[in-house]
């Protein structure tokens, strides 16, 4: 499934040959990949320099084919699973001191390396990860960006032990889960209104739910805004403590309205989430191992694509949206 031209708003299903890997590279079945809101800003071409034609998707499962020339680090075979950092440099300051994520020549997977929404996919192997086995295929799918994405963001709470979510779709279900297992409260925001959201916050362990305009109970000690809305900046501001801590978490967000200054005052802090690094999937993945995540799935088939993006695009996925991919083995 491609996107063709920039700001196309929709998928075009394409035959083509099965990739070849190259050094370094492995060739990967695809048996499931998440739809994540990311692939809705490639499609809608809010983000920079969309490359086309390109297949979108970077929450991919599959089974490692083929391995390019020279030793592979995984097994033919194996199953595996692919984020949305498809390359570093490895030599730049970013780089070399743990801020791979921030590669200035980094590439990423669906965006300008040909992702998940196809029987096939070619990645470079230091960026694919063995998977838990507890988990299906189409279960396992949003660990690889919901998953560490929110992990991530949940790092950069620090010690906070009442944090408040905003926008509870994949990422926020799943890291929600996580915090609660360590013991922490998590207090779920939503679009006023949406009581499907709430009662999937209750289910997955939320302490309290409300509307995003809602004061919470309590003060909380940090927030995540995993929606792509500026106005929840200020929002989350105001119900957070002094030295609290407000997580922007998107890859993309509409602009932050202006806002007084005694919002800010008092040590808080607004920091942003950029791309993960295989440290974060590599102990996100573990943590996955001893907490068993429940993803709340709603399964498309491959050449549903398109409904799966319009169904997230209004509001309709509660939980995460995953493509089952069909393959034809030997082909």
């Amino acid at each position: 499934m491609v996107l063709t031209r920039r700001a196309a708003g929709s998928l075009e299903n394409r035959e083509r040959g099965i990739p070849e890997p190259g050094a370094g590279q492995l060739l990967v079945r695809v048996h499931a990949c998440g739809v994540c809101r990311t692939d809705l800003h490639v499609v809608d071409d809010e983000l920079p320099d969309v490359r086309v034609p390109i297949v979108p998707g970077h929450e991919v499962i599959g089974i490692v084919e083929r391995s390019g020339p020279g030793d592979s680090m995984l097994a033919l075979g194996q199953r595996v699973g692919i984020p949305w950092l498809g390359y570093s440099c490895g030599t730049c300051e970013y780089c070399t001191n743990g801020h791979e994520n921030l590669c200035l020549q980094a590439e990423f997977t669906g965006y300008q390396r040909d992702g998940g929404y196809a029987d096939y996919i070619v990645a470079d192997e230091r960026f694919v990860f063995a998977v838990p086995d507890s988990y299906t295929d189409l279960e396992a799918a949003p660990l690889m960006c919901a998953g560490l994405i929110g992990y991530r963001a949940y790092r950069m709470t620090g010690d906070a032990k009442r944090i408040g979510v905003y926008g509870f779709g994949a990422a926020a279900h799943i890291i929600t889960q996580v915090a609660v297992h360590d013991g922490q409260e998590v207090y779920a925001f939503t679009s006023p209104g949406d009581t499907n959201a709430q009662r999937l916050a209750q289910a997955v362990g939320a302490t309290w739910t409300g509307a995003s305009t809602e004061a919470p109970p309590t003060e909380l000690d940090a927030a995540i805004i995993f929606a792509p809305v500026g106005t929840l900046v200020p929002e989350a501001l105001s119900r957070v403590r002094a030295a609290g801590t407000v997580v922007c978490a998107g890859i993309h967000m509409s602009d932050i309205p202006s806002f007084p200054y005694r919002l800010l005052w008092r040590e808080r802090a607004v920091r942003s989430v950029a791309n993960l690094t295989r440290a974060d999937a590599t102990d996100f993945l573990e943590v996955a191992t001893r907490v068993r995540i429940r993803t709340h799935i709603h399964e498309y088939d491959l050449l549903a694509a398109n409904d799966a993006l319009a169904d997230l695009r209004a509001g309709r996925v509660n939980g995460a949206a995953v493509l089952r991919v069909q393959t034809q083995p030997g082909t």
